[in-house]
C-alpha cells in the first residue's frame, strides 16, 4: 500500500509529531540542522508521509517577503525537505515537493528555496530554476548582499526579470536563505 501524504499547518502538529519531524531532519542532515534551521521550517504548511516506522518524509513551505524592482512579493519558501534514509530513492521526495508546490502555486506569488548540492537535481527536475541574478537580504542596517547564495537559490516560476534588480529577502536569524 502506498503511504499517504498529508498537508498540515504547524499549529495542527502536536509536540510528539514535531519531535519526530525534528529527529528525521537531524538524521537526514547528519547533525547539520541547527535550531535556526528548525525555526525556519515552522509557521507554515508541512507535507508529511508516514509509514509503519514513523515519518518517512517531510517538507514545509513558509511565507517570506521578497522585494524586487520596487515591488514586495509574498513568496512560499520551501524548507526542511528530507526523506528517511531507508526510504530514499523511492519517489517520496518528489511526492513531498508536489504537495508543497500545490501550496506555493495556489497561495503565493512565486516559490523559492535554497538547494544543497544533494537536493539540486530534485528541484531542477521538477521545473524549479536557478535564480540567475543577484541576491540580498534586508538586514537590520540595510541591504546585505548574499553572493554565496547565488547559483543555489531556485525559484518557481521565474517571473521577475533578474537583469532589473536583485531579489531581496526578509531578514531572519541563522542562514538568511
Amino acid at each position: 500500500m502506498e503511504p499517504v501524504i498529508v498537508t498540515v499547518h504547524t499549529a495542527d502538529l502536536d509536540s510528539a509529531e514535531l519531535a519526530a519531524i525534528r529527529a528525521l531532519l537531524d538524521a537526514a542532515f547528519g547533525g547539520d540542522f541547527s535550531d535556526h534551521d528548525w525555526d525556519h521550517a515552522l509557521g507554515g504548511s508541512h507535507a508529511l508521509i508516514r509509514d509503519a516506522d514513523g515519518i518517512a518524509a517531510h517538507g514545509s513551505v513558509v511565507r517570506r517577503r521578497v522585494l524586487h524592482a520596487g515591488h514586495a512579493y509574498r513568496v512560499g519558501y520551501v524548507e526542511a525537505v528530507a526523506v528517511r534514509a531507508d526510504r530514499r530513492r523511492q519517489g517520496l521526495g518528489g511526492r513531498i515537493m508536489a504537495a508543497l508546490e500545490q501550496v506555493v502555486d495556489t497561495t503565493y506569488d512565486f516559490g523559492a528555496l535554497s538547494a544543497s548540492d544533494e537536493g539540486a537535481a530534485l528541484y531542477a527536475g521538477r521545473g524549479w530554476q536557478v535564480w540567475p541574478g543577484r541576491l540580498g537580504a534586508l538586514g537590520p542596517e540595510g541591504v546585505v548582499p548574499l553572493p554565496e547564495e547565488e547559483g543555489s537559490t531556485y525559484v518557481r516560476p521565474l517571473t521577475c526579470d533578474p537583469a532589473t534588480a536583485p531579489l531581496l529577502f526578509d531578514w531572519r536569524d541563522g542562514d538568511v536563505l
